[in-house]
């Protein structure tokens, strides 16, 4: 079960496993093998789904951005695509049938951005999630992502009316030169009114996202960009990396990692996880940071991958215990351009057409890694419940190389695995190691597009 190695010292930031599978693994299903949704759900727990709607229209496109998503929405196609989303909720509830009840414990918007919807989309947003779907957005925590430009106090209103209890917004940057070299244009000015819209809508969980490794960015800037949103005191902090992706607005313009810049981004990483530490903030993974008196908010970062998850949109992504399933994926904007035309035809959608079948070697994987990244690391028991086994005797090799580099915490006792301080600092290193051989091998062989 345990897989090769391809270095004994990997670079800090290889990969953000954000889901495991990644969808670069992901392939068509043949037309007449597509797995019925209804066959697929069929025996699977529906007492706690996750409800993810995938909106993937933004007002810009940051210079480091590979999410699916498309500049501007011309010729009523946010109508034609809530038109296809309201079409495939009817289809997926049908699919999950009435045997047994089916119940949401937690609700997000994710994008692209959301935001870019008009205050009444907004409200058929809802709509679906609620009517279509049987999600109560009001009873359970429902998460939405914003920008600057888009969170207007109109659609403000709306989500919270509807149930919102988490606004998160991609700041990136409190330094007008460094949200430039990201190609992300925005004025701190514009950035500080929409904060101050968000507090006034008054939802319980504010979070801001930041960026480091930006290009000129110094620990001085980095410290202002920080010291910027704490005076928010925002509930949570998320802390990325950049990376320079192939395809997106800095992969064309020929920026490529180096050691230096390894070495500087991991600088400004300690940097930031040890200032928000000291302003009472508490680490749950590499780059999530909740305030020590923050409300819960249901699941965390790698838990929305769980078994029991339901994706509405043509970037989203659904999971049962055996298959997870989504549409085509790109990064290239004429390509994204056609999947979202495709998306907004489709009639049926009763059926996967794109996803990867997930036996019981890639479960084990799942649950490792998604649990493993995370700072409260995993309970030997719960795998062990689940499995039949402990996590040791299915990837000796891998624990054993994580020790070696002194990524694991050895004060945590028998009974967990938890990730040390480097461990968690190595997050993008240590995910990909736990990828299987086939899906390495998918990745690679997937023709960019």
């Amino acid at each position: 079960m345990s897989s090769s190695f391809r270095s004994s010292a990997p670079r800090p930031y290889q990969s953000y496993v954000y889901a495991y599978p990644h969808k670069t693994a992901y392939r068509p299903f043949p037309e007449g093998g597509r797995p019925a949704l209804s066959e697929r759900w069929a025996g699977e727990r529906k007492d706690a789904l996750s409800l993810y709607l995938h909106i993937p229209f933004c007002e810009v496109r940051c210079g480091f951005c590979n999410l699916f998503t498309r500049i501007g929405a011309p010729d009523e196609l946010t109508t034609r695509y809530l038109d296809a989303l309201d079409r495939q909720g009817t289809a997926v509830r049908d699919a999950l049938g009435d045997d047994e009840p089916v119940r949401f414990a937690a609700a997000a918007f994710g994008g692209g951005t959301p935001t870019f919807l008009t205050a009444g989309e907004l409200d058929r947003l809802c709509d679906i999630a609620e009517k279509r779907m049987g999600a109560d957005l009001r009873a359970v925590p429902l998460s939405v992502e914003t920008s600057p430009a888009t969170a207007t106090a109109d659609r403000l209103t709306v989500l919270v009316e509807r149930g919102a209890t988490r606004l998160s917004i991609g700041v990136q940057s409190f330094v007008d030169e460094e949200a430039r070299a990201a190609v992300r244009p925005q004025r701190r000015a514009d950035v500080e009114s929409a904060l101050a819209r968000i507090r006034d809508a008054r939802t319980p969980v504010l979070n801001i996202d930041l960026i480091y490794g930006i290009a000129g960015q110094t620990e001085r800037t980095w410290r202002l960009s920080l010291d910027a949103a704490l005076a928010w005191q925002p509930e949570e902090l998320y802390l990325y990396p950049l990376y320079v992706r192939p395809l997106t607005g800095l992969g064309r313009a020929g920026e490529t990692a180096d050691r230096a810049w390894d070495a500087q981004r991991l600088r400004l990483y300690r940097e930031g996880r040890d200032h928000l530490l000291s302003h009472g903030y508490e680490q749950v993974s590499m780059r999530m940071f909740r305030r020590s008196d923050a409300p819960p908010q249901g699941p965390d970062d790698y838990a929305c991958q769980t078994d029991g998850m339901i994706g509405l949109g043509c970037g989203a992504r659904s999971y049962t215990s055996t298959l997870h399933y989504s549409f085509d994926y790109a990064v290239d904007m004429r390509e994204i351009r056609g999947i979202i035309d495709t998306y907004t035809a489709t009639e049926d959608f009763s059926r996967a057409e794109v996803g990867r079948e997930v036996d019981e070697d890639e479960a084990r994987r799942r649950h490792l890694l998604q649990s493993l990244l995370r700072a409260e690391g995993m309970e030997v028991a719960g795998y062990r419940e689940r499995f039949g086994r402990h996590p040791v005797e299915d990837f000796p090799s891998e624990l054993d190389h994580f020790g070696s580099l002194g990524w694991l915490d050895e004060s945590a006792g028998p009974d967990r695995l938890r990730l040390s301080a480097d461990g968690l600092a190595y997050s993008d290193a240590l995910g990909p190691e736990l990828f299987s051989p086939a899906v390495r091998a998918d990745m690679a062989a997937y023709e960019l597009k």
